[in-house]
């Protein structure tokens, strides 16, 4: 999944370690009792992630994609979800036309005060990442089934207790497809990027018009043992309030050694770029960043599967997105 912006970093200099240039370490400034969220079942997020690997690669255009799209528009359903289907089309980088469709699950529609919590559900059609077997498919368990399986769990526990706030989950589609050799220099179709082509759709076609949300929370490759959750600068620049939020909530809870509030990669593209930038919806990115400059070790490889998920981790996200639910 994720390709660094060059635009962004040639505007930024480079890619920043997390170790290294000026700390945005904050101090845990929390002081009000939280009321504590319902409880996350890590075994169930697992079950959902096991249940997309199982269709096989969610790759555009194949049968595995489709019958994925059908099972989360149930699951959704099933947890109460008042659910839209936001089909469209796009061309990816080679001239493949693409049939796409963004997933929308909605709890208190009623309420004004909403919250947006994303991932993305296809997966990369090639693993160019994996030295051996570059265009091989890949499972794609942690990115990003593992954001998917964790925003399943958080439904079915929404459906068992409303939160006080409206909370709409997107799954994006064609966030993944991105760019590979030969790829025309400049998108088209009015695309900014070959990359996240859900999110740059739903940004300028909204399920609603006019929806807005009080913030976003995207999740990314959230399943991996050992994950570290740094600043992205993205999120920095757009919303850093509630990246601090999120991050001292983190802390709040005992997960300080998930997220670090240190900046890790300056530029970034990832679905959250497009709803700051187009819906102007102030989101964060808890994505796995692995210092000085990579993601997991398994990243666009044939390797990421269920071997590299860790219900841990599934855990800590959960616990730490269900807080901010509940506390609003």
């Amino acid at each position: 999944m994720k390709q660094f912006v060059l635009a962004l970093l040639a505007l930024l200099g480079a890619v920043s370690c997390a170790c290294s240039g000026r700390s945005t370490q904050t101090k845990n400034t929390e002081t009000k009792t939280l009321v504590k969220a319902p409880g996350f079942n890590a075994d169930l997020a697992y079950s959902f992630i096991q249940k997309q690997v199982d269709f096989g690669p969610r790759v555009p255009n194949t049968e595995a994609h489709r019958k994925a799209k059908a099972w989360l528009q149930e699951t959704l359903e099933s947890f109460g979800a008042r659910v839209y289907m936001q089909e469209f089309e796009d061309y990816v980088f080679d001239g493949t036309k693409v049939s796409l469709t963004n997933i929308i699950g909605s709890y208190n529609p009623e309420q004004k005060k909403r919250i947006l919590l994303a991932a993305h559900w296809d997966t990369r059609p090639f693993a160019d990442h994996d030295t051996e077997n570059p265009m091989g498919s890949l499972d794609g368990a942690n990115d990003s089934a593992s954001g998917v399986g964790v925003l399943l769990e958080v439904a079915r526990v929404m459906n068992e207790k409303a939160p006080d706030v409206g909370v709409d989950i997107i799954f994006f589609d064609g966030e993944d497809w991105g760019d590979g050799e030969g790829a025309a220099p400049s998108p088209t179709g009015g695309k900014e990027s070959w990359w996240c082509l859900g999110s740059q759709y739903w940004s300028k076609n909204k399920h609603i018009p006019n929806y807005s949300a009080y913030y976003g929370i995207l999740l990314d490759m959230v399943g991996a043992p050992n994950a570290t959750f740094y600043y992205d600068g993205v999120s920095q620049q757009n919303a850093a309030r509630v990246m601090k939020k999120v991050w001292n909530r983190a802390a709040t809870l005992g997960h300080e050694a998930y997220f670090i509030p240190k900046t890790g990669f300056r530029g970034i593209m990832d679905d959250h770029v497009f709803l700051n930038k187009t819906a102007r919806i102030p989101t964060i990115d808890i994505i796995d960043f692995r210092p000085p400059d990579s993601f997991t070790p398994v990243w666009h490889t044939t390797k990421d599967d269920m071997d590299g998920i860790d219900k841990a981790t599934l855990k800590v996200v959960g616990e730490v997105v269900l807080s901010m639910i509940y506390n609003e």
